[in-house]
């Protein structure tokens, strides 16, 4: 990750355009990093099935679990998958469709002025060292770019709908090596 191109794609990773995404409204700020995991099929990691899903190319038959989710439209800015290899699929500057209903600070419609980061992984599985440390770097450059003022989970902006990025997500080093930002209350001590 050394940089930044027009639209906010970063440089040194790998880009797949994702047709999921609009325009953030005029003038608005993106001042919060939005944290999922995903896995396809649900618990299961490799494959491409991830970036099938957020190109809308996922072929519903090729898993049960898939033809309930295959019209889906979704994306995000950036999957770091379990290597630590970083895949963007949406520009910075754009809007991600990956937090749905949502409210932050009560502030709705996260996805006005959030970036969208999935993690390959799941609520029942640790993530792996090398994730933690592409996310650092990812969120790092996004700094450089983007007035970041809080990270959340998926969990904190859509509760009740929402548990990514679950419970083996380690908060505490977020708190740890970005004490600068605002994280969910339940977090933050």
């Amino acid at each position: 990750m050394s940089g930044w191109q027009a639209e906010g794609w970063l440089e040194g990773v790998e880009w797949l355009a994702s047709p999921n995404f609009g325009e953030r409204p005029p003038e608005e700020v993106v001042s919060l990093i939005v944290v999922h995991h995903i896995s396809l099929p649900p618990d299961e990691f490799g494959g491409a099935w991830v970036e099938r899903f957020f190109l809308n190319q996922l072929d519903p038959q090729a898993h049960p679990y898939f033809a309930t989710i295959a019209e889906a439209q979704v994306s995000a800015h950036f999957y770091v998958r379990r290597d630590g290899r970083v895949i963007q699929f949406v520009g910075g500057d754009r809007r991600a469709w990956h937090a749905g209903y949502s409210q932050w600070c009560g502030r709705g419609n996260c996805n006005d002025f959030s970036l969208g980061i999935e993690l390959e992984g799941s609520d029942s599985q640790p993530f792996a060292p090398v994730q933690y440390a592409a996310l650092w770097g990812l969120i790092d450059a996004l700094r450089t770019r983007y007035p970041i003022a809080a990270i959340a989970g998926h969990c904190h902006v859509a509760p009740g709908r929402k548990t990514d990025p679950g419970p083996c997500f380690d908060w505490t080093a977020v708190r740890e090596r970005y004490p600068m930002l605002e994280l969910p209350s339940e977090v933050a001590a």
